[in-house]
C-alpha cells in the first residue's frame, strides 16, 4: 500500500488500537489478533476474513490503551 505522498509502508508500520468496553468481546477479540498474529497472508484461514488487508496484516496490529467505565 501507497500513502498518498507516493512512500511505500514501512514494515515496521503498525495498526494502533484503542479498545473502549473491555469485556468478553474485547477479550476474544485480543485472543483472536494474538492467536492469527503468524497465519500465511495467500492461505484460507477458517474464522479469519481477510488476514492481509490494504497492505496490513494481523500482526500488525498494536493495543495501545483499554478503558472500561
Amino acid at each position: 500500500m501507497t500513502p498518498a505522498n507516493g512512500s511505500p509502508r514501512y514494515r515496521t508500520d503498525k495498526v494502533r488500537v484503542a479498545i473502549i468496553g473491555v469485556g468478553n468481546c474485547a477479550s476474544s477479540f485480543v485472543q483472536g489478533v494474538q492467536y492469527y498474529r503468524d497465519a500465511d497472508p495467500g492461505a484460507q484461514v477458517p474464522g479469519l476474513m481477510h488476514v492481509d488487508l490494504g497492505g496490513y496484516h494481523v500482526r500488525d496490529i498494536e493495543f495501545s490503551a483499554a478503558f472500561d467505565v
